[in-house]
């Protein structure tokens, strides 16, 4: 059984049970990530899962998947846009919540038997299955936490994030590469803390350029839910630090960060 399918499964699962007990208007809250409400952010979870899933079938249902996007986009669309077509925009609140969570379920069981270095389609480059899956992961996390952080919710990490900081650290080149930058020779030495205490350690322990610090900051920083100065890193070298500025561990055109001090937890909500 692909264990990364279960950590997706716990990850949707957790932020399922912070949403169940909302009411209705707690879903069109505005959170701090481009102002999108917690209705905008479940969708977007459920269309990405659903075509996640549609990978997985083949080709051809990917292909109009994927035709469909380039012509809302050639239409001068949004993803919003492309979005509430998949999911009706008068599919809402708890009946959208039970939606992505029905999905997010036959998501993982789908998942859990597959074979994990199949290729799969994507938006940007073919990847593994065991990508993909992590992939959704990751993404359910960094979205998830613009939920927790407009209800002042502390959130309580598991080390299932191992997935995130290899996505974070396999993306180095990309990060590069996306934003018109020389790509360095190798990337940082990595020491890393995980929730439970465990140290993680990535790359060439002898590079002069060091990131250490919390797994969770890390996460933070190439997600961009965090500006890395709102993060306790300890960053050492020219590298380490450009890195840190750019990082993004999704697909798509360079993004920028967050600014300093624009995404927290809103303790006094």
């Amino acid at each position: 059984m692909l264990s990364q399918a279960n950590d997706f499964y716990q990850e949707s699962e957790y932020i399922y049970s912070i949403l169940e007990n909302l009411s209705n208007n707690d879903f069109r809250k505005v959170t701090q990530f481009k102002s999108w409400t917690f209705n905008t952010i479940i969708r977007h979870l459920h269309v990405w899962n659903y075509a996640s899933y549609l990978s997985l079938e083949g080709e051809d249902n990917w292909k109009k998947f994927r035709e469909k996007l380039n012509f809302f986009f050639s239409k001068n669309k949004t993803l919003k846009d492309f979005e509430e077509d998949i999911v009706l925009p008068h599919i809402k609140d708890k009946e959208l919540l039970m939606l992505w969570k029905e999905f997010y379920l036959k998501l993982t069981e789908t998942f859990k038997f597959e074979e994990p270095k199949k290729r799969v389609k994507w938006v940007g480059p073919d990847m593994s299955v065991l990508s993909s899956i992590s992939a959704r992961h990751m993404e359910t996390w960094a979205h998830g936490q613009a939920i927790f952080d407009i209800l002042g919710i502390e959130r309580i990490n598991h080390d299932r994030i191992y997935n995130i900081v290899i996505i974070g650290n396999n993306t180095f080149n990309w990060a590069f590469k996306i934003n018109n930058k020389k790509i360095p020779s190798e990337p940082p030495y990595l020491k890393l803390y995980s929730p439970s205490g465990k140290v993680w350690e990535f790359n060439n322990s002898n590079n002069i350029n060091k990131i250490e610090g919390n797994a969770e900051e890390f996460c933070q920083v190439v997600t961009q839910v965090r500006n890395i100065k709102d993060v306790n890193l300890k960053l050492i070298g020219p590298i380490s630090n450009e890195w840190m500025q750019i990082a993004q561990c999704f697909a798509g055109k360079a993004s920028k960060p967050p600014m300093p001090g624009l995404r927290k937890v809103m303790l006094n909500k």
